[in-house]
């Protein structure tokens, strides 16, 4: 098990070290997004334009040897330009039947771009596949290839032309990660990189079945009894109706976060723990993938809208204030 983990997190660092040579900086953006798809789960990208999330995701599919699809979303993209349709052919003995024509979703690594530019009903398009890994067309179920991803950008909300994403859709991401801008220093290199004659390139690492074993392992490290309370406990202090609501909570927030919330830090922990080399999950790694997490799931009450409260106000403190309980 030891040989296992050592290879694991090996494994890891050569692909994030790839990535490192395309992307600048954004050392934490890089992390979620390996520790979500080593745990299995879809990620939601925000920043404003230019930042780099496309290119990010072509060349993960790089290192990672995936097939690779990138889905425009636009305010005109129909369901069926995701999932597929079905195609009236006519055989040469003149009969004629129905054939099923798969859209890019049919893939391991689905690039959502701008998937806030599409109305609801485009964006609902996703949800049976990023929970059940398959789409249902004219009443037949199709299965996507394994492994399969999502890896959605948005801007934010505020910016023109926009829909806010279906709370049921936000909630099949396991992450939410904010992109931030580059520092001075980190934007000088981008620049250099970017417009010299020979761009940067990478070298793939790890295929699809090396990532499957990766997954695996992963589901596999222990939990002691008393960090999955901790993670019920936070989950439960998320919601302002329970007695475990704090008193911001209870002003601030609307809805908490669903079940869904805890299984992704559970499982993100698991990741991060075996990306460091440890077979066990520490708080610390529950307290670093809580926001990330979480950040989607938390909605804010109209008091803290008209105040301008974030989610991730009310999140920092319960967060921090994470503690293992031993029950003697």
């Amino acid at each position: 098990m030891r040989d296992r983990v050592d290879r694991f997190a090996d494994q890891f660092q050569k692909i994030r070290g790839q990535l490192q040579q395309v992307v600048v900086g954004q050392s934490a953006l890089l992390d979620q997004v390996l520790w979500a798809l080593v745990a299995g789960g879809n990620v939601l990208l925000e920043g404003v334009p230019g930042l780099g999330k496309t290119l990010l995701v072509k060349t993960l599919g790089q290192v990672l040897e995936l097939s690779f699809a990138r889905c425009q979303f636009t305010p005109d993209l129909m369901p069926s330009d995701i999932l597929g349709t079905q195609i009236l052919e006519t055989a040469p003995d003149g009969s004629r039947h129905f054939r099923f024509q798969s859209g890019p979703v049919f893939t391991n690594l689905l690039l959502a771009d701008e998937i806030n530019r599409a109305t609801p009903k485009t964006q609902s398009a996703l949800l049976e596949a990023m929970q059940e890994r398959q789409v249902t067309v004219a009443g037949q179920a199709h299965l996507l290839p394994d492994p399969f991803f999502v890896l959605a950008t948005q801007n934010p909300i505020d910016m023109e032309g926009t829909y806010p994403l279906p709370e049921a859709q936000v909630d099949r991401f396991m992450f939410k990660v904010q992109v931030e801008f580059p520092s001075q220093d980190e934007l000088a290199t981008i620049l250099d990189l970017t417009t010299g004659a020979r761009l940067p390139g990478v070298d793939a690492v790890c295929g699809g079945e090396e990532l499957r074993d990766m997954q695996k392992l992963a589901r596999d490290v222990q939990v002691a009894p008393e960090i999955r309370q901790s993670i019920a406990r936070l989950i439960r202090q998320t919601h302002p109706l329970l007695a475990e609501a704090s008193e911001q909570v209870r002003k601030y927030v609307r809805y908490g976060s669903s079940p869904r919330g805890g299984q992704s830090i559970l499982l993100a922990a698991k990741a991060r723990a075996l990306a460091a080399g440890r077979l066990n999950v520490s708080l610390e790694d529950v307290q670093t993938v809580a926001l990330p997490c979480l950040r989607h799931r938390v909605l804010p009450s109209f008091e803290g809208e008209a105040e301008g409260v974030a989610a991730e106000t009310v999140l920092r403190p319960l967060i921090e204030g994470l503690r293992v309980e031993v029950k003697v």
